[in-house]
């Protein structure tokens, strides 16, 4: 894939004091594509997502967003970077805050949106994650399932290009995951560009037009969905897949 990628990774590497985390990973995204990234703990998957919005800083190599590098604080990178939303594994919502006014707080604040257009919004979102009657409610009145769709509502209302999920199933209990699962399938339905850590590989083999096989911070694979759960090249890969198909 060429210049016409949305997201462009190129040999980027990271280190956190003598543990590197990711070892010359090259990776490209275009616009609409759907990567599923998965792997063992430790393998670099979520410090490779935070990297590309800047949560952790790469060390060397490019991480190029439509062309934009982000490197330090320019302001195309600002604008390259209010382009991603993120949905984490925890729900990070603000306790003390209703559902509407969580959703609300981005668009008022970063984006100058007057109040009763970001409600509106913010409505509109919680409809599309199936939770518009919850709106006026605190989230500890809700299921973990509905809070990680209101999470997922709250990045959908700074109106991202891309989304990026760590793991967002991984802290519900099981009988939540798909309801977040489906939502999920939904947005990528609509042609978001998605880059999703999980180990749902039900939903991987759903949504995914692209597989990403890590190990130990590099790239060991990547293929098509197809290709990745049929025939894995690699003996890492292979034993990666048995151990998470068959538990």
């Amino acid at each position: 894939m060429s210049s016409a990628s949305l997201i462009s990774i190129r040999d980027v590497c990271k280190t956190f004091g003598d543990f590197r985390a990711l070892e010359h990973v090259s990776l490209d995204v275009a616009a609409g594509e759907r990567v599923v990234i998965c792997g063992p703990s430790g393998s670099g998957k979520s410090t490779l997502i935070r990297c590309i919005n800047q949560l952790e800083r790469h060390e060397t190599g490019q991480i190029l967003i439509d062309g934009v590098e982000l490197a330090v604080g320019s302001k195309d990178q600002r604008r390259a970077l209010s382009r991603i939303g993120m949905v984490f594994q925890q729900f990070n919502l603000f306790p003390h805050l209703s559902v509407l006014d969580n959703l609300t707080l981005g668009p008022i604040r970063a984006k100058k949106m007057e109040k009763h257009k970001a409600e509106e919004l913010a409505r509109s979102y919680l409809e599309r994650v199936h939770i518009p009657e919850q709106a006026d409610k605190f989230p500890r009145q809700l299921s973990g399932g509905q809070q990680q769709r209101v999470a997922i509502a709250r990045s959908l209302c700074m109106e991202p290009d891309i989304l990026l999920f760590d793991e967002p199933t991984s802290a519900l209990d099981p009988e939540m995951i798909n309801e977040v699962l489906d939502v999920m399938v939904e947005l990528a339905g609509s042609g978001m560009t998605m880059i999703c850590v999980t180990h749902e590989m039900g939903f991987a083999r759903k949504v995914a037009d692209q597989m990403v096989f890590m190990d130990h911070g590099e790239i060991v694979e990547a293929a098509t969905p197809e290709r990745f759960f049929s025939q894995p090249e690699t003996n890492r890969c292979r034993d990666f897949l048995q151990k998470i198909l068959h538990h």
